[in-house]
């Protein structure tokens, strides 16, 4: 389920007409280099060759006066540093724009960790295969392009409007997150001041990375004869894949936009809301998108994934550990949380809003367990429809609701941190305007 682990080699940039680069002496690749020996370049041979290669091209490039003219074309690099036959078809095949989102995501967190020193810095910018190398800002400037400390606190339950209102404000920026992969805020995380059951994903000395739905593949998906497993999901290219060919060129370029662009949902960003206001930000915090995941990523870590199997394939990983499991009638039928295992006066199945926006019950399961390689913890927010999911935002900002949830799961789980909760939320007009916990389960480590 990996992404692919061809040994990669940088490509071999046009030849300068200026004096060659000393690249053991130069103070860009040097930089470079420090950050090629950190562990996610170390553990990524595709980033590896990607991140060398550029570089390289780069500061050849750019000593030799030609800049963004001498830039590497997406096909090229396909071909130099991940074996691509020469004459393949990027609008097929999207490893290169992958790589390049994780690679972005790889630098950021580089800067905001362990290279927060340094004396300059790396940026790529969007559209651009050309590094460009600047003086670091001066400490005490922030360089994040989305600050959640200033994000509006969501109030009680029971006042939604403006808590809406600043969530969608949040949802714009989310989708632009996601493009880019990350956020950071100028604050280390202090864990005595993060509450439970955040304290359990949010540590400090440990990076935390949240993980948030994938709304194109919730659209792409009704393109499938089947649903989506999480093998091809990572497959490159995967999403083109699913667009027919020969449609309206209106609809083309529609779904040319969803299988080519990186959104999340309104639920996810007001779960994203509730962790900045709620668990606190720091540089040990990172926000990628389900699409931008890698397999070895899940090796060490906390984690918080946003979203059920349908729309985050990640969460399938879990799924024989979860006692309630998402069930829906065809792809965008009806949904339910089947119970597998029914205690006395507990329902075989709890089945949600008909469709998002409509007025009714919805719900939800939060879930903390240990990781997949046992490094780190994972919490699983999932909700049958996004009313659900915005419940559990709603929960984890609300110490009444948390007490009540903590309540809940000492009662069945003890001193194990590891549990289930089945959470009823009661919507109108869209919004979750009630919450309470259904009932709960110990989760085996």
């Amino acid at each position: 389920m990996s992404m692919s682990s061809v040994e990669t080699r940088p490509a071999a940039p046009k030849t300068s007409k200026s004096a060659p680069v000393d690249f053991q002496r130069d103070p860009r690749w040097q930089l470079i280099e420090r950050i090629l020996a950190t562990p996610p370049f170390q553990h990524s041979t595709n980033l590896h060759g990607l991140l060398s290669c550029l570089a390289k091209h780069s500061i050849l490039a750019r000593d030799s006066g030609e800049g963004k003219t001498d830039a590497l074309t997406e096909r090229q690099i396909g071909t130099a540093v991940f074996g691509k036959a020469p004459g393949y078809s990027p609008a097929e095949d999207s490893s290169v724009r992958v790589h390049m989102r994780q690679l972005r995501l790889r630098l950021h967190e580089y800067f905001a960790q362990q290279g927060v020193q340094e004396d300059q810095r790396v940026d790529i910018p969007k559209g651009s295969y050309l590094l460009e190398f600047e003086a670091a800002r001066p400490q005490g400037e922030s360089a994040s392009p989305v600050s959640p400390r200033d994000t509006v606190a969501p109030p009680s339950k029971r006042i939604r409007s403006a808590w809406r209102e600043a969530a969608f404000g949040l949802a714009v920026a989310a989708a632009v997150v996601c493009g880019i992969g990350w956020f950071h805020s100028s604050h280390k995380t202090d864990r005595s001041a993060v509450p439970w059951p955040l304290d359990e994903v949010i540590q400090p000395g440990r990076q935390t990375t949240v993980v948030v739905s994938d709304a194109n593949l919730s659209a792409l998906r009704f393109m499938s004869p089947h649903e989506i497993s999480l093998d091809e999901y990572l497959q490159p290219g995967f999403r083109e894949g699913l667009v027919p060919l020969h449609q309206n060129e209106n609809v083309d370029r529609m779904l040319s936009y969803v299988a080519h662009s990186e959104l999340t949902s309104f639920a996810d960003a007001a779960v994203l809301t509730a962790i900045a206001n709620t668990g606190g930000t720091g540089k040990n915090i990172v926000l990628t998108s389900a699409r931008d995941l890698d397999q070895r990523d899940l090796e060490s870590g906390n984690y918080v994934f946003v979203g059920s199997a349908i729309s985050n394939p990640w969460v399938s990983l879990f799924a024989d550990k979860l006692n309630f499991q998402i069930v829906e009638e065809g792809i965008g039928g009806s949904m339910s949380f089947r119970n597998r295992n029914p205690l006395p006066g507990e329902q075989a199945e709890y089945e949600g809003l008909a469709r998002t926006g409509s007025g009714g019950e919805d719900f939800a399961t939060i879930s903390l367990l240990p990781g997949s390689m046992e490094q780190g913890n994972v919490l699983i927010l999932q909700g049958l429809r996004q009313e659900g999911t915005e419940a559990l935002a709603a929960l984890l900002g609300d110490a009444k609701d948390r007490a009540v949830l903590e309540r809940a799961v000492h009662k069945v789980a003890g001193n194990s941190p590891y549990f289930e909760a089945l959470v009823r939320a009661r919507a109108v007009a869209g919004a979750p305007v009630s919450i309470d916990i259904v009932t709960t389960r110990r989760i085996q480590p």
